[in-house]
């Protein structure tokens, strides 16, 4: 298993630009408190605020997951390669109630970064995200609810959804169980 080290690459770019938390925080909307967490580690962003953040410093969300390894036209990434992405919380800091192991860590200048989501949790913010690009989720196992925009969506195992990701979207587990997610995000 991989420690991603999210935190430390954010605040890496963040010092190579000579910028502070609270100039962070006022281009992407983000607390400094928030922004202070994420680069310490004690939490992990949901995937759209990631994805916000790669868009403000102008990487790729991939950029977060690379190890320094050499280019190669393709990657494979087994099972017990992955890493899970712990502890997403929302703006407010209440639990996210999932947790993601990116798909494809090695590979750089890719299109799309897929993810494998897990929502495993009961949880009462309904917050909504929007980020740059495309994102489409196919469900894997369980059943998922997605606010999108301001329509209230039930996915069943097997269903699946493309959408541009600049529309407000979240997905919850439907009935509290466990649901198993593909989710591909596309700048």
């Amino acid at each position: 298993m991989h420690d991603y080290n999210i935190g430390a690459k954010i605040r890496e770019l963040r010092r190579s630009k000579k910028l502070t938390l609270q100039d962070v925080a006022n281009e992407t909307g983000f607390s400094t408190a928030l922004i202070s967490q994420i680069e310490n580690n004690n939490v992990s962003p949901p995937i759209a605020t990631l994805s916000k953040i790669a868009l403000f410093f102008d990487v790729k969300i991939g950029h977060f997951f690379v190890e320094k390894e050499e280019e190669c036209p393709y990657e494979i990434l087994r099972s017990n390669q992955r890493t899970i992405v712990p502890k997403v919380v929302s703006r407010d800091g209440t639990n996210h109630g999932y947790f993601y192991e990116s798909l494809s860590v090695r590979k750089q200048s890719k299109k799309m970064d897929p993810f494998l989501l897990t929502l495993n949790e009961k949880i009462t913010n309904t917050d909504t995200y929007s980020h740059s690009g495309e994102e489409f989720i196919f469900v894997m196992k369980g059943n998922a609810e997605l606010l999108l925009d301001d329509q209230r969506i039930l996915l069943h195992e097997g269903d699946s959804v493309y959408f541009d990701a600049n529309l407000k979207h979240r997905l919850f587990s439907a009935d509290c169980n466990e649901v198993k997610v593909l989710a591909v995000v596309m700048r």
